[in-house]
């Protein structure tokens, strides 16, 4: 008797599944991948990776943790005579905007120039290199490190503002985060990311109504007869709730510290024709004075 109420409950669940063919649809797929990083985002290669890499959870990430082919033949052949490309989008970019002279002045107190490269170098502050540095809390050099980072300052344009980025790993976002506003006394929320809940739980699918008309593709519909848009794609971060502010500004300094991650696609090419393909693929955009 119990294997076949089994067998009936198993009977009912299997009909409610969709086919193949309904599942594969574009809105449908939407949806589902929207559902599934709820908890990890994804990278913009996610599904390139997916198919190739055993995928770890990380950091709120889902990441590409090791091929499922012998390819390290293959890539140490790349990093050594022609390029090979790493996706860190997962990496964090705080963004830090306002007068120069007052960001360098309380940036000083969390680097110390004993200790290698400071936010101030002349070839990093022109906006011409990338420099990296590890950072401790205030006035606490050489105690309490909070971790290595790396940034890079927008090239002047003639204004006493500047902007600066920082990129820092996800697992030490929020410590360097909750320092650069104390030394900021950035406290008040700015912006507010507010986002619309995806609808797929089965409540909500159940109010759509599926329409067949003759020599027409099948198109989900709502009560009210308009076409179901597809749902956007989760905005947020791994580190961060999409639902919790991610600028904040000093009404004494005027410095406003911005969280710009998963904003800002950041990718390494590493090998000898790294400079080849970058100048293949990206073309000079002609400037246009007014």
């Amino acid at each position: 008797k119990k294997q076949a109420e089994k067998a009936v409950h198993q009977k009912k669940e299997q009909s409610k599944t969709k086919c193949r063919k309904a599942r594969r649809r574009h809105i449908n797929l939407v949806a589902e991948f929207n559902r599934r990083q709820r908890k990890n985002i994804w990278l913009e290669t996610h599904i390139w990776h997916a198919k190739r890499f055993h995928m770890v959870k990380k950091w709120g990430y889902c990441l590409g943790n090791s091929p499922t082919e012998k390819s390290y033949r293959a890539c140490y052949r790349a990093m050594t005579k022609h390029c090979l490309l790493q996706d860190l989008s997962y990496y964090c970019c705080l963004e830090l905007t306002g007068k120069e002279n007052e960001l360098l002045k309380q940036l000083g107190r969390i680097c110390s120039i004993d200790a290698g490269l400071t936010f101030q170098e002349a070839c990093c502050l022109s906006g011409r290199f990338e420099g990296s540095l590890n950072l401790y809390r205030a006035d606490r050099y050489p105690e309490d490190m909070l971790g290595p980072v790396t940034f890079i300052w927008k090239p002047r344009d003639g204004s006493e503002r500047r902007q600066l980025w920082i990129w820092v790993h996800p697992a030490l976002k929020q410590d360097i985060l909750r320092e650069l506003k104390a030394i900021f006394q950035c406290s008040e929320p700015e912006e507010i990311c507010i986002t619309e809940p995806v609808t797929t739980s089965i409540q909500e699918e159940k109010q759509m109504e599926v329409v067949m008309n003759p020599g027409k593709k099948r198109k989900k519909e709502d009560k009210e007869g308009e076409k179901v848009v597809p749902v956007k794609k989760i905005i947020g971060d791994g580190t961060r709730d999409p639902f919790q502010s991610y600028s904040w500004i000093s009404r004494t300094t005027g410095i406003a510290i911005s969280d710009r991650s998963m904003e800002i696609l950041r990718y390494r090419l590493i090998g000898p024709l790294s400079h080849s393909v970058l100048t293949e693929t990206l073309k000079a955009a002609s400037v246009q004075t007014v």
